[in-house]
Parts: structure tokens; sequence; C-alpha cells
């Protein structure tokens, strides 16, 4: 069995940025990886917030065409619709762990995609929060993670 991955948006947008230097080849290492053992999750959250950034923020971004072909293609990781159970689940985490509302929606989500492991630079290192546990993806390789059994 494979260990399910939680993606946060800044890990894609990443793999965008021409400027981002080791960060894009950090993050393009980490998306092949989930690729291949078809182990990456997200939600329709990071998508929408993925393609605002590239089309909108990211300088040169991608098209709308481009963009829309990559949310298309993230499509196939099965991303975790917005319920109202995941915002009162957000709102428990927001309130238990003095996170934001937007950490703790992407946690909420991941904790709800059965990952046990979040991948993002917005939150600490190693911290674990209920079932998930934060890795920063720019401090570790995606084989340096221990595999489900």
């Amino acid at each position: 069995m494979i260990d399910l991955i939680f993606v946060d948006t800044n890990i894609l947008v990443y793999r965008r940025d021409l400027a981002a230097g080791s960060k894009q080849k950090q993050a393009e290492k980490w998306i092949r990886s989930l690729w291949k053992n078809k182990s990456g999750r997200l939600s329709v959250q990071v998508l929408n917030e993925f393609y605002t950034v590239v089309t909108h923020k990211l300088k040169p971004g991608l098209s709308h065409h481009e963009a829309r072909d990559e949310v298309r293609d993230f499509m196939t990781w099965q991303p975790l619709p917005l319920t109202p159970g995941l915002i009162e689940e957000a709102w428990n985490i927001e309130r238990s762990f003095n996170l934001s509302y937007w950490d703790s929606l992407i946690i909420a989500a991941a904790q709800a995609t059965g990952c046990n492991t979040l991948l993002t630079e917005d939150l600490q290192d190693g911290q674990q929060i209920g079932a998930v546990r934060i890795v920063n993806p720019f401090k570790h390789e995606p084989d340096s993670l221990p595999r489900g059994g």
C-alpha cells in the first residue's frame, strides 16, 4: 500500500515558476515522484488557487489554455471538493492549533483524503497536526519519506 501525499498550492506553482531556481527543480522532482507512485492528492481549493496564480500573478505565467490543461491533468488525483463538513473540520483545526483558516482547510482536506503527509512550505516542517505530518519539500527528497506497508 502506498502512502498518499497531499500537495499544497505552492508546490504546484513553484513547478511552473521560471524564477524559482532550485525550488522549481525540487517541486518538479516531487510532482514526478507523485505521478510515478500514484500517491498525489489535492483539493479543488488547491486547483483553484493554482489556476489563479499561474494565469494572473506568475510572470511569466501560463496561458489560460495551458493552465486548464494542467488542472485537467491534476483532476485525475481525485481532488476533494469543498463541503460543509470540511469547513467545520477546518474551523476545529483553526481553533485547536491556532492556524489560519486557509492552512486549516488544507490540513482538513489532507485528513479527509486519507493522507498522512502534507507537502507545504507554509507550515513548520515535521509538525504533526492530527494524523497529518507537515513536510517541507524543499528540505526533503521524495524518496526520503517512509513508505506504507
